[in-house]
């Protein structure tokens, strides 16, 4: 089997590591990664290291930045600031599409942006997502990010939006910082990566085929690219 970097759309209701899983089967080899993770309920392309010589680049492969599809859900607020947690609060608030737009340009180009507590950023050594499971709430170190969203629709409670952003940006911190700024609190209820660096989810390989396994290595040689 060669390797090489894959381009993959991973699907809804799986997670980064099951690809990897897949693969790893699939390839045996042993020695795969990612250039960025995604949350279970998102969607999107996922840049596939395969093998050593590529896992070892891994970390130019995460300064890249990435472009998004969000939709953000008003007047509902969650503990993970996304779909898989607990509803926390509840909000009859109406935005206009004028304050919407206006908390949408405090929220663009580099802001300092905390890191949510459910996230896999450790903390002197710990992950934050253990400590949140475990009901511990530490302060966080705020981190300078470059954002730039772009609405594209608005039809209450769903603002759906285009984010370009640096790496270590949190598109479910964007979410509950656009809640807070609205009055009427926020969530991520959907976000779909179409880009990240010089690659795009355009022709990327079906992540559902690789979960299945419902293709072969022989498949996989083909769809490989060997260089950034």
């Amino acid at each position: 089997m060669s390797t090489g970097i894959l381009l993959v759309n991973k699907p809804a209701g799986k997670s980064s590591f099951a690809l990897v899983a897949a693969l790893r089967k699939i390839t045996a080899i042993s020695k795969i990664g990612h250039a960025g993770t995604l949350d279970p309920f998102a969607t999107g392309l996922m840049v596939m290291l395969i093998g050593k010589e590529y896992t070892r680049q891994s970390n130019a492969f995460l300064t890249n930045d990435k472009e998004y599809l969000a939709t953000i859900r008003l007047g509902i607020q969650t503990d993970t600031h996304d779909p898989e947690g607990t509803i926390t609060a509840v909000s009859e608030i109406v935005p206009s599409v004028e304050a919407l737009i206006r908390a949408l340009l405090s929220l663009s180009g580099w802001v300092q942006q905390t890191p949510p507590m459910y996230s896999a950023k450790k903390v002197n050594g710990k992950k934050l997502y253990e400590l949140a499971r475990k009901g511990v709430t530490i302060e966080r170190a705020p981190a300078l990010v470059y954002i730039e969203p772009t609405l594209i629709s608005y039809e209450y409670p769903f603002v759906k939006m285009r984010v370009k952003c640096s790496k270590g940006t949190y598109i479910r911190t964007i979410a509950h910082d656009l809640g807070t700024l609205l009055g009427c609190g926020a969530c991520l209820t959907e976000l779909h990566r179409t880009r990240s660096g010089a690659f795009s989810v355009e022709g990327a390989m079906d992540g559902s085929l690789i979960l299945e396994r419902s293709i072969d290595s022989a498949h996989l040689v083909c769809k490989l690219l060997k260089s950034a």
